[in-house]
């Protein structure tokens, strides 16, 4: 293992720990209900101009050539997208504000990639179809609802203001759930499979609430 593993060995480490115990603190919660109707702040939270990086310490570099999305599970149609069969899906621009669960949001990102609505459209999920799996490069894994992931504003992702994501930020392709904390969002995505079964992914297995509602302030499984 060479000296830089180990470095971002120690990170990820710490930062695991660190993120546990904000969620045993119940760190920045405020007990108050947003309304999106009336407020674009969801409680707790604070607006950025910048877009923060945060992940598990390791950033894989995929290029769009060698990348592959595989979508299975309980669906009629699987699938398996190269990156030239991805860029031949319906494109379509996206606006939408995201909200980090460690308090800041941005407005305004300006999307571009394949509607989730598209991808169901596609592989028809069977009837007892009732929740997603995500899958990252990195080995990250969070979990939706079905009807979360076939909301409107659901995008798999490969550019952010009108430049290919980077890949600190998820590229070539990422998921973006607008209406949910960011950490649902997965980066570097590789994998969606269709259950009938919840199964917590990655976060929710360390504290993290289940669903992650900003505007309920669903921060953490309490």
């Amino acid at each position: 293992m060479s000296k830089d593993d180990t470095l971002w060995g120690t990170i990820r480490t710490k930062l695991i720990d660190r993120k546990q115990e904000w969620a045993k603190e119940g760190r920045l919660l405020t007990g108050q209900r947003g309304d999106p109707m009336r407020q674009r702040l969801p409680p707790g939270q604070h607006e950025v101009k910048n877009w923060p990086v945060l992940d598990l310490g390791i950033r894989p570099r995929l290029a769009p050539e060698a990348w592959q999305l595989q979508i299975d599970g309980l669906v009629s149609a699987p699938q398996v997208w190269s990156w030239a069969l991805f860029q031949a899906q319906p494109q379509q621009k996206f606006l939408s504000d995201i909200h980090c669960v460690t308090a800041w949001s941005r407005f305004d990102n300006r999307w571009e990639g394949v509607s989730a609505r598209h991808l169901l459209d596609l592989v028809k999920p069977l009837p007892q179809a009732r929740h997603v799996m995500l899958y990252s490069a990195d080995g990250y894994t969070t979990n939706l609802r079905l009807d979360h992931f076939g909301a409107k504003d659901v995008v798999l992702a490969h550019s952010w203001e009108g430049e290919p994501l980077s890949h600190e930020h998820g590229g070539p392709v990422r998921l973006v759930v607008p209406k949910y904390y960011f950490w649902k969002s997965a980066k570097w995505l590789t994998r969606i499979e269709f259950r009938a079964d919840d199964k917590p992914g990655y976060w929710e297995n360390r504290g993290y609430h289940n669903e992650g509602d900003p505007w309920n302030e669903d921060r953490y499984d309490r």
